[in-house]
Parts: C-alpha cells; sequence; structure tokens
C-alpha cells in the first residue's frame, strides 16, 4: 500500500470544516500544527508593527494514494481555496515509506478495494 502526505495551510476558523471534509473523503486522521504563519502574493498589514493576519493551521494527512486525489479536492471545495484568496493552500507529496500506521492499513484496505 502507498500513500501520500496532504499538506493543507488553512484559516484556524476553517480547521474543523476541513477536517470533518478530510474524514468523510476518506482521511483516516491528521496531525494540526497551530499558529502557522505565512505571506501570499500581497504581504500582510501591520498596525504599529503588529500584524494584522489571521491565524492558521498546518493540517497533515497521511491518506492511502488512490482516495488522495478526492480527499485533496473535498478540502479545497470545504476550504473555499480557489474561490477566495487567502484562505489557504493545500498540496500532496508521495511518502517514500512510513511506520506505526499498520492499525489503519486493514481499515484502508477495504476502502481502497471499493475505490477500484
Amino acid at each position: 500500500m502507498h500513500f501520500k502526505m496532504i499538506i493543507v495551510f488553512v484559516e484556524n476558523s476553517a480547521t474543523d470544516d476541513v477536517m470533518k471534509s478530510a474524514r468523510k473523503a476518506g482521511a483516516t486522521g491528521a496531525t494540526v500544527i497551530n499558529n502557522a504563519r505565512g505571506e501570499g502574493l500581497n504581504q500582510s498589514k501591520t498596525f504599529f508593527g503588529l500584524s494584522l493576519e489571521t491565524q492558521r493551521d498546518v493540517l497533515l494527512f497521511l491518506v492511502e494514494e488512490h482516495l488522495s486525489r478526492h480527499i485533496l479536492e473535498e478540502i479545497a471545495r470545504v476550504g473555499k481555496f480557489e474561490e477566495k484568496p487567502g484562505t489557504g493552500i493545500a498540496f500532496q507529496l508521495d511518502v517514500e515509506d512510513a511506520v506505526g500506521i499498520s492499525h489503519q492499513i486493514s481499515q484502508l484496505t477495504s476502502a481502497v478495494e471499493n475505490e477500484l
């Protein structure tokens, strides 16, 4: 079984909705890293030297490769990444190897077989 890592940078107000949609699409869990910062095309606004940007979270999903595109598309749809600039981004990377996921493989096997 092969995996992909989906990495999502999203406003913290949308984290729960993104997590729920990813689970419905087949993700078995995620790691959330709070209070990330970043800039897009436009620099962040400041007020007397204080940043006025919204807080962001980083979500890390380790997903089975056959489910990854569907999960990625659901994350983008719920997060409105293509509709509104600055709401967030998501991308996936190939995972060469992973350990500590044997308990998930048995659950994923039937889900992937249904997709194929």
